[in-house]
């Protein structure tokens, strides 16, 4: 099984710009707290690079 990726969100979007709020969306992240498993590929990882202030992630099995 491919390894996955357990993205939450530990900040605030408010005063990020639009790219960082559409890319926390992308993700399926609208609140402070929630947490998702995407599957950990190139996509997925330009989007948390690119809000990596923002969220926290973790590698699961």
């Amino acid at each position: 099984m491919a390894a996955q990726l357990k993205v939450t969100q530990i900040k605030s979007k408010i005063g990020g710009n639009s790219q960082q709020r559409n890319t926390l969306r992308s993700l399926g992240l609208h609140r402070i707290g929630q947490t998702v498993v995407r599957d950990d590929n190139q996509v997925n990882r330009g989007y948390v690079k690119a809000v990596a202030h923002l969220v926290k992630v973790e590698e699961v099995q």
